[in-house]
């Protein structure tokens, strides 16, 4: 079995941060230590989605959603979150 090679690209918080939707174009998002690019939602203009930004990790904040991480699944994998 081979690992997905966008799962062997990894990020730190800081380049993640940078891909926020106001900095760059990019508007990027890791929930689970996975990075996923949220550019294409209408959800996330301007790098914000109701109360969250972009450019962090969203894993705790999910909690608090109405819908589950399945949401995710839509949205291309850029890579890993390192910390």
């Amino acid at each position: 079995m081979s690992i997905d090679p966008l799962l062997q690209k990894n990020y730190t918080r800081a380049q993640l941060a940078l891909r926020n939707g106001s900095d760059r174009d990019e508007i990027w998002c890791a929930y689970a230590g996975i990075i996923y690019d949220v550019s294409t939602s209408r959800l996330w203009r301007n790098g914000k989605h109701y109360e969250h930004w972009a450019g962090q990790d969203l894993t705790a904040e999910l909690v608090d959603a109405p819908h589950a991480d399945w949401v995710f699944a839509k949205f291309p994998i850029v890579g890993r979150l390192v910390y």
